[in-house]
Formats: structure tokens, C-alpha cells, sequence
């Protein structure tokens, strides 16, 4: 199996990640393969405390257990999410396609389902954080009213900034640069994610997000199109031939 490397150190020192899980066991072994990986680890076993403590110590990453006692994973990450962007990594206690579906409806960034193996645990934060790095080059992306700057990792449309998460702006900077393409899920997933095999579920949760961001009618949508049989389509066109 795998072995998690030592994280690199960031000028600020290393990524700061805050665990919340109320089962003291998980969140121990967790936070043990995350501290020997290199991470600044906090622990939180409860909501209030997971909020207190990223206000206090703002994480660059938090894995998060959808079942939390009185306010759940979803509260938090909803909440943590009204005060800054923060990747997330939800842990769900059973593979119920629910509660994964709800994980990636708060905006999760990728979930892991119970019982897990420790060292894929760190390898998702990995890959997490890797791609959660603004871009050190990149040109500025633009079409159809919208605009991507990958390197300050902002999006605007119309001029206005875009509340976007991590794979929001990755899957836009992915269609604002192959318009007029169309890419299957299994293609989507690879390219934005990064992932050879995952639940596909995923890339349509996240499309539906983005629509709900960029499209003047989501329910209706031209910018970004499904082309049946095949996945998605960015069809920068879309908007003009709507209007």
C-alpha cells in the first residue's frame, strides 16, 4: 500500500488541518497519520468546538464526520463556509449515496465512507490541498460574461465575484478552457479531480452547483450543456443564442 510522504512545508509552515469527529478512536488514528505526515493537526469532537477552533486557528483543510451530536457536518461546513473558502473532506458513517450526495451539496471537496484506511485518509488531503494551491502561472480564462484567474484562484461573471468552492473553479476553468467540447463524467472526473475511478455522482452534483452560479435559468441552461449519451458541453454561444 501506499505510504503518505512528508508533506512539504509552505512559507507560512506546514498545512494546518482541522479534524472533527466525535469518536475519539477515528479521530485519534486520524490526527496521529496526519501529525507523522507533516500536518499541524486540531481536533474537534463536536460543531461549536469545530467553529471555535477554526475562528481561532483558520485550517487550510478540515475533515469533517457528517454525523456530528447537535449540530451535524453539514451545519458546520455551511457555517465554516459563510466565513472563508476551506477545502472539506466529509467522512460519512455509511455508504448511503445520500448522505454522500448531501456532503457534495454543502460543497464538500471529496468524502471518504466508514471505515477508511488511514493512509488513503492522507492521500485525499493530499490531493486535496495540492490542487487547492493557486496556480503559479496561467492565463486569464474568459467567456460568455464569465472570467478565471487561476493564478489568484478568482472568478467573476458579469463582473461579479463567484462564491465558487475548489472544484467549482476547477471544473469552470476546465470548461472555459475546451469550449464547445463534450466530456463524459468518467472524462470530467479524471481531468478535474484528478481521479481515475470515484463515484460519478460526484461530477453531477457539481455541475448542478455551477449551473446554479453561471446560468441565468439553471433549471434551463445554456452555457453549460448535456449532451445525452455523452456528459457535458461548455457552450460559450449558449448565452448570445438565448438572448
Amino acid at each position: 500500500m501506499q505510504q503518505p510522504h512528508q508533506h512539504e512545508e509552505t512559507l507560512d509552515g506546514p498545512p494546518r488541518v482541522l479534524v472533527v469527529d466525535d469518536d475519539p478512536t477515528v479521530a485519534e488514528v486520524v490526527a496521529g497519520y496526519l501529525d507523522r505526515a507533516g500536518y499541524v493537526v486540531d481536533r474537534a469532537d463536536d460543531g461549536p468546538t469545530a467553529l471555535t477552533r477554526a475562528a481561532a486557528h483558520w485550517p487550510d483543510l478540515v475533515v469533517l464526520d457528517l454525523m456530528l451530536p447537535g449540530m451535524d457536518g453539514l451545519e458546520v461546513c455551511r457555517r465554516m463556509r459563510g466565513h472563508g473558502p476551506v477545502p472539506v473532506i466529509m467522512l460519512t458513517a455509511r455508504g448511503d449515496e445520500d448522505d454522500r450526495i448531501l456532503g457534495l451539496e454543502v460543497g464538500a471537496d471529496d468524502y471518504v465512507t466508514k471505515p477508511f484506511s488511514p493512509r488513503e485518509l492522507v492521500l485525499r488531503v493530499e490531493s486535496v490541498l495540492r490542487r487547492s494551491k493557486p496556480a503559479a502561472t496561467g492565463h486569464r480564462l474568459g467567456a460568455a460574461g464569465l472570467s478565471v484567474d487561476p493564478a489568484a484562484r478568482r472568478a467573476t461573471r458579469n463582473g461579479t465575484e463567484l462564491a465558487l468552492t475548489l472544484r467549482e473553479f476547477d471544473l469552470l476553468s476546465f470548461f472555459l478552457r475546451h469550449p464547445g467540447r463534450a466530456f463524459g463524467r468518467e472524462d470530467l472526473m479524471r481531468e478535474v479531480w484528478g481521479w481515475d475511478f470515484g463515484d460519478l455522482s460526484t461530477v453531477t452534483v457539481h455541475v448542478r452547483r455551477l449551473r446554479g452560479k453561471v446560468e441565468d435559468d439553471p433549471a434551463r441552461p445554456r452555457l453549460i450543456q448535456t449532451v445525452w449519451g455523452v456528459g457535458y458541453r461548455f457552450d460559450p454561444a449558449g448565452e448570445e443564442a438565448g438572448s
